[in-house]
């Protein structure tokens, strides 16, 4: 029964809930799977699974503290509620947030400063999980370094949860007097909740990952246990199968596990049985939860949570061993904002507005501390200019050779030119315009678009790019080449669809990549029915088939043969251009990191480490000889034996392994010197 006589609210924050040692001991188990995974110890790749145990915990004490507080007092105050939140929470992420934003004035690339102000600001306000959510669709940014404060999502998604349950828990005072109703209302959440993270898992992995949608059924979990718990005898078997699921999902699970989906139900069914089986005596798993190593780190689970990422990020480190140390230093930094911060203040008593304000100011330092890193100049090291590469080659007899002696004087580039284009700061965006007006088909879309028309629209001939996103990225060079012919341009280029027929993995998605095979069909029945005089094709060599084989070059010639003869049975050439280099990481980045400074030649790669999928190339290569099929291998366009990230003055890529607009617009005239003639 919860009775609704009103009480006093007027006193200071209550403790939070009643000391148990088997939870603290929890706690512990789940910061060092979590710490675990992102260190990279063998065997412990699904230790994000701790993040699960994390929300289970947290739903069964949060709900515990409102129930006792509805039943002992008739009422909840929901002021008292937040300022509990504010004041456990804010000031030890306030001090890993602010410490964070200078450690990365020195340590990140400068060209990322005011998108991690974006991200502190996002953690501070409790949203940072939707941020990351829709930056995870971003297919262009899937190379990008992650952010140093992308693990506050998680307590984002709790507070999300807790806008809304300590109403619902109040309305269950008030109207019922009993847990019941309150219980049954959170299952048909819960339940669905679990559902959507079944089917979000499978269309969309960042917002089934990030998204409070798909969490708060583990959250749920945890409360329908303390609704339940005066009903519940715990039995030391119970304790020892939870344990034993929490530690095969993080055994079992890894970076390939699409996740959570229903798998999440095995961590979560763990936490939720260690719980239950309470303080069974006996054999009872307390006698590991009890130990004193396991309280101390439970006691500071909240700090090495916040510490940990932000060090592994600010200080990346090859060695598992290397990791481990760095983690180990979290730690320490986990018990000074204990010690110091955490403690003195949860401890104090104050009353319910000077706790908000205390939360309303640390976050309101840090709000500050964003807006200053991203104020204060922070420009990356540059020094004289350098000769035009667009003027250079569009002027030069012979521009494949102008363009190979300027990329060879550029291999030990030291300072950037002051003339580079674009600016690293602008390079991301520095993208061809079908990305912008929708021609370029990203990850969800199976139907080639129409009315993609660029070139001249009213040129007699029809040629058609074709391909994935290195397709695409040969617009802006084919945009002038069929502009200076009169072509008739026609884009039907896909995110991570090669243009070979052959059904691929998509490492986000986590499974076998259906939409790239339905676009596929979509494009060449598009192509037919065009009847263009030449389809221009691009592909990435960085594929993985959804059907492993033996024979992987025999798969790759099968799958190209079929697209070819398609193409060809229209009766249109086609040049076939073959892959780019793969730099290894955001060039932009590369280039602004502050240990580069004045060192553009630390970003220069080996041509041998450049180029992926070699079975794929030389298969690709090998059409050189096929009638109506032109190849062209553009690698000399980039590279000698090395391949440097400035030419000239030109910024090659715009991440890891797409050129920049600029870049490409400069290559047209060899492009178009390789391109067949139609009036042939």
């Amino acid at each position: 029964m919860m009775p609704t006589r009103p009480r006093d609210t007027r006193a200071a924050v209550l403790p939070e809930s009643r000391f148990r040692p088997d939870i603290e001991g929890l706690r512990a188990i789940a910061v060092l799977l979590v710490v675990s995974a992102h260190v990279g110890l063998p065997g412990l790749g699904g230790g994000y699974v701790g993040v699960d145990v994390f929300f289970v915990i947290s739903g069964f004490l949060i709900t515990s503290l409102l129930l006792r507080e509805a039943e002992r007092t008739g009422r909840i105050s929901v002021p008292r509620f937040y300022a509990r939140r504010a004041v456990r929470l804010l000031p030890a992420a306030a001090v890993v947030l602010v410490g964070t934003l200078i450690a990365a004035r020195f340590r990140l690339p400068l060209t990322r400063l005011g998108e991690f102000a974006q991200d502190a600001l996002a953690a501070t306000g409790y949203f940072a999980n939707l941020r990351f959510a829709a930056l995870g669709t971003d297919y262009l940014r899937a190379d990008q370094a992650p952010s140093p404060f992308q693990h506050f999502w998680s307590l984002a998604v709790e507070e999300q949860f807790y806008l809304v349950w300590p109403l619902l828990i109040l309305a269950g005072a008030y109207l019922w007097r009993r847990r019941r109703p309150l219980a049954a209302i959170l299952a048909v959440l819960s339940l669905a909740s679990l559902v959507l993270s079944v089917t979000e898992t499978a269309r969309s992995a960042p917002w089934a990952y990030f998204g409070p949608h798909t969490r708060v059924w583990e959250l749920g979990a945890g409360a329908l246990l303390a609704l339940g718990a005066a009903r519940i005898r715990g039995h030391a078997l119970l304790g020892w199968a939870g344990l034993g699921a929490i530690l095969a999902a993080a055994v079992l699970f890894d970076e390939s596990t699409p996740y959570p989906s229903w798998r999440a139900l095995l961590p979560v069914a763990g936490a939720v049985a260690m719980i239950a089986a309470g303080g069974a005596r006996g054999a009872g798993v307390h006698l590991i939860l009890d130990r004193k190593p396991l309280q101390v780190i439970g006691r500071l689970s909240y700090g090495w949570y916040l510490w940990h990422w932000p060090v592994l990020v600010m200080f990346p480190a090859a060695r598992t061993w290397q990791k481990a140390l760095l983690a180990v230093g979290a730690l320490g930094l986990a018990w000074l904002t204990y010690r110091f911060v955490e403690n003195p203040l949860r401890q104090g008593r104050r009353p319910v507005w000077q706790s908000i304000g205390l939360g309303a100011g640390f976050s309101g330092t840090v709000a500050a501390a964003a807006v200053l890193l991203v104020v204060l100049p922070h420009s990356v090291e540059s020094a004289g200019r350098r000769a035009d590469l667009r003027q250079t080659i569009a002027g030069a007899r012979d521009p494949a050779a102008e363009l190979a002696r300027t990329i060879d004087a550029s291999r030990g580039m030291g300072a950037l030119p002051a003339n580079l284009m674009p600016k690293l700061k602008k390079a991301a965006r520095d993208r061809p315009r079908v990305w912008d007006n929708g021609c370029h088909a990203d990850v969800p879309v199976t139907v080639a678009p129409e009315g993609c028309v660029f070139g001249d629209p009213a040129g007699a001939e029809t040629v058609v790019l074709f391909g994935d996103s290195h397709a695409a990225q040969w617009f802006p060079a084919m945009e002038a080449v069929s502009t200076q012919r009169h072509w008739r341009l026609v884009e039907l280029t896909k995110s991570s669809c090669t243009a070979a027929d052959l059904p691929v993995w998509h490492d986000a998605l986590k499974r076998a990549y259906t939409e790239c095979q339905a676009f596929h069909r979509s494009a060449l029945d598009r192509i037919a029915r065009l009847r263009p005089a030449l389809v221009v094709i691009g592909s990435s060599f960085n594929y993985r088939p959804a059907q492993p084989a033996t024979d992987v070059a025999g798969q790759w010639r099968a799958a190209w043969d079929r697209t070819f003869g398609a193409l060809e049975g229209t009766g249109a050439r086609v040049a076939a251009i073959a892959d780019t280099p793969y730099m290894g990481g955001p060039v932009p980045e590369c280039l602004a990191e502050p240990a580069n400074a004045g060192k553009a030649g630390k970003c220069t790669r080996s041509l041998r480490s450049a180029l992926r999928g070699p079975a794929q190339r030389a298969v690709f290569l090998g059409y050189a000889g096929r009638p109506r099929t032109t190849v062209i291998d553009p690698i000399t366009w980039f590279c000698t034996d090395v391949c440097p990230p400035v030419v000239g003055n030109l910024l090659v890529y715009r991440d890891s392994n797409h050129m920049t607009t600029t870049y490409s617009a400069a290559l047209a005239p060899l492009l178009g010197a390789r391109l067949p003639a139609l009036a042939e």
